[in-house]
């Protein structure tokens, strides 16, 4: 095992964890100039305070894009993300609330309309996960509230949405790489991710008449705030040195593939999925 694939032991108390204090800080910069492949376009991003959600959000605002940012309660994550789109010549409106609540999710897709005159993309991301050793260890609290916000949370914000979307809109779900080979750890999680792949090729199929595509991204081991929230110091320690990479993945490193099914470079995409999982075979 390389040492640089290693990190210091760290851990925090409570999801949604925290970008500020992670060691090291997640490398959620675009690598490129941005070249306007979303000029003009509203972006709705949630989870799009840190980790992957940030590093969409930062992509996306350098290729044109208007950003909302729908975050639950990490207030200085989310007014850091919302500086560094400005910092990009983009603007951005940050929405505090549980995608878990669909009355929130109408509101927050109607203040990204009257804020920003229409809506062209929304990227599902937020997601929490709750490790246990054994099935019977997972309460019926904790799977309704993976349930709600990994499931009902994307189902909830594109209802919301789908009214604002017109042809030649987008819908982008983060799913995962537990989706197609499972975690014995993390079994209702991987459910959820699963339910999110089926819903992604499902509503694919409802909605291409209408001529908007969904699509969906499955990273693997990806160094972002919920995993230092998830898990015991040591395992974060090592986290990702069991990818065929060995090492953990950037959010810079996943951001592409959601940029790539939201511009037009995927035209002849509609209900399939990208795998930036550390060079994980998956789905063959």
């Amino acid at each position: 095992m390389s040492d640089k694939a290693l990190r210091p032991a760290q851990s925090q108390a409570r999801q949604p964890g925290r970008e500020g204090p992670m060691m090291p800080e997640p490398d959620y910069r675009p690598r490129y100039p941005g070249s306007q492949r979303l000029a003009g376009k509203v972006a709705l991003v949630t989870g799009g305070d840190s980790g992957i959600g940030r590093a969409v959000s930062l992509l996306f605002a350098r290729e044109g894009a208007k950003i909302a940012v729908v975050y639950l309660e990490e207030d200085a994550d989310a007014a850091e993300t919302s500086a560094l789109v400005e910092a990009e010549g983009s603007k951005c409106l940050l929405l505090k609330g549980d995608i878990g609540d669909p009355a929130f999710c109408r509101d927050a897709a109607e203040q990204t309309v009257e804020q920003f005159g229409r809506l062209d993309i929304l990227v599902n991301n937020a997601a929490e996960q709750h490790p246990r050793d054994d099935l019977e260890q997972i309460s019926v609290e904790q799977l309704q509230k993976t349930f709600r916000t990994n499931v009902f949370g994307y189902v909830y914000m594109t209802q919301a949405a789908l009214p604002h979307l017109a042809a030649g809109g987008r819908i982008i779900n983060t799913t995962s790489v537990t989706a197609y080979r499972g975690s014995a750890h993390l079994i209702d999680y991987s459910a959820t991710r699963g339910a999110i792949v089926s819903f992604t090729r499902s509503l694919a199929k409802a909605l291409q008449d209408r001529g908007i595509r969904v699509n969906a991204v499955a990273p693997g081991p990806i160094w972002t705030p919920l995993i230092p929230a998830s898990f015991s110091a040591e395992e974060v320690r090592s986290f990702g040195t069991q990818a065929p990479l060995g090492r953990a993945g950037q959010p810079n490193e996943v951001a592409p593939s959601h940029l790539f099914l939201a511009c037009d470079d995927s035209t002849y995409m509609n209900g399939q999925v990208l795998h930036p999982n550390g060079g994980e075979i998956v789905g063959g």
